[in-house]
């Protein structure tokens, strides 16, 4: 997965104790929606300045926030299932569909946020074209965000991939008669990588911290494409809250608050495609891709 968060989907079981940054010795306030404890939100990059933006409009209807920022995409959803956390805000459908499915978990998307186009960036090429053959690119390792990369890499024309590729293709399905190489990292270190490769695809949540710019993108995915509808970028909760009036409320205030939707644009470079997407839709969605993943297997 927002700048964020397209997302990702990954192999999951980390010890919370390890994972859960900013969080030692607190008690979750459960799920109960009682907006006179704060509401644990667990997001990837809690310094962008629409956050705070979000913790004053949430405030100003009664409702306080308290933000648990984590450093890789592995950690809020197990963190969302052990109860350290009410809510998670950081990854797409794909993502939690590939989650649940390998943990046997049940988390449901409660409401929709953005799109963001996938990019892939280079501090040695200026073009695809200028890319030689035979060098490496990087995708990231986790499994819906590798099968994204590359079918950006493939539209670029620096990778064929095996029965034209789908979101579940892996760095396995690159062909050998490919321009290109293709290694799989953790989806926070394709950024640092940029010296080591001729290329690398980031997540929208580390580019900036890489000291690069959304225009320095050399290519990109298109998020209006009706088929990057599983992208979407999703509040998630435990399933037994998925209609808990507070976590609505929330998700209604992220959508509409002309300040936070401005600062989430201005985080995203304006690449974010900003959506209303019904919980309905958001659910159907997962349930298609969930049954795909286990068809797969």
């Amino acid at each position: 997965m927002s700048r964020k968060r397209f997302l990702s989907v990954a192999a999951l079981a980390l010890p919370l104790a390890l994972l859960i940054s900013g969080c030692a010795g607190s008690a979750s306030p459960g799920s109960t929606g009682d907006s006179s404890d704060p509401i644990r939100i667990g997001v990837v990059g809690a310094g962008d300045a629409y956050w705070e933006t979000y913790k004053e409009a949430a405030a100003a209807e009664g409702i306080s926030i308290e933000l648990v920022d984590f450093s890789e995409y592995t950690q809020p959803n197990p963190a969302l299932s052990a109860d350290e956390l009410d809510l998670n805000q950081f990854q797409h459908i794909i993502y939690l569909a590939t989650y649940n499915v390998n943990s046997d978990d049940d988390l449901q998307p409660i409401g929709s946020t953005a799109i963001y186009p996938l990019g892939l960036y280079s501090t040695k090429y200026a073009s695809v074209a200028d890319i030689p053959s035979g060098s490496t690119v990087a995708v990231p390792n986790d499994e819906s965000n590798q099968a994204r990369g590359l079918l950006v890499l493939q539209s670029a024309g620096l990778v064929e991939l095996k029965d034209g590729g789908s979101i579940f293709s892996t760095v396995a399905d690159v062909e050998a008669s490919s321009k290109v190489k293709v290694e799989a990292l953790d989806a926070a270190f394709t950024a640092t990588s940029l010296p080591d490769v001729a290329a690398a695809i980031i997540n929208n949540d580390f580019v900036q911290d890489a000291g690069l710019t959304f225009d320095d993108a050399i290519a990109k995915d298109d998020p209006s494409d009706p088929k990057a509808f599983p992208y979407i970028n999703i509040f998630a909760a435990k399933a037994a809250d998925a209609n808990n009036p507070t976590y609505l409320k929330l998700v209604e205030i992220f959508q509409t608050n002309k300040d936070v939707l401005a600062g989430l644009q201005e985080a995203s470079g304006g690449t974010a495609v900003t959506v209303q997407t019904p919980a309905t839709d958001l659910v159907a969605s997962l349930a298609d891709v969930e049954n795909d993943i286990k068809a797969k297997k």
